[in-house]
């Protein structure tokens, strides 16, 4: 009888062992599928999110260039006001031979045009006696000072030097004392 309850006992972890064989192919199998579902679904979220990223990148760079196209449309638009009134006086002083009323004419446009461009963020800034500065000016020639305190100022301005908001668009042509 014992030897067939070892039998029996050899059939049955024959059994089990294949049981369990079977149940970890069984797990392994649902593993790889479940990893290779996972891969898949981490796939589709990378490549729609290269895509995102690829529209964003097109569509900054469609609206930068957009941009740049028509940056320079406020400013236009700012001139050609200025524009009317200089043909407007030349036609008006075409027979004009009083020269007070077109001095007044010319010094009412360039205000107009001081004024447009001040409020677009052009601003002009003084140089003369002041320190020369690299950051600002240019220096177009060097004089001999005609005391101490004139030593590295500026002493004439031969271009005026502007500023749109802080960044220097033209560097003052100046003439230096040393």
């Amino acid at each position: 009888m014992k030897e067939q309850d070892n039998v029996n006992n050899t059939e049955n972890n024959t059994e089990g062992q294949e049981n369990t064989a079977t149940n970890a192919e069984n797990t392994s199998v649902s593993e790889v599928d479940q990893l290779k579902q996972q891969v898949a679904e981490l796939n589709d979220k990378y490549l729609r999110l290269y895509s995102e990223f690829d529209n964003y990148r097109k569509r900054t760079m469609k609206e930068k260039s957009e941009l740049i196209k028509t940056a320079s449309e406020d400013v236009f638009k700012a001139i050609l006001p200025v524009i009317d009134d200089l043909e407007r006086a030349i036609k008006a002083n075409e027979n004009n031979n009083d020269p007070s009323s077109i001095k007044e004419g010319i010094v009412l446009i360039s205000n107009k045009m001081k004024h447009n461009t001040q409020q677009k963020g052009l601003t002009a800034f003084e140089s003369v006696g002041l320190a020369f500065s690299e950051d600002t000016m240019e220096a177009i020639t060097h004089i001999p000072a005609s005391d101490e305190n004139q030593k590295g100022k500026v002493v004439d301005e031969v271009e005026k030097g502007y500023k749109l908001g802080d960044k220097v668009i033209r560097y003052a042509k100046v003439v230096v004392a040393n």
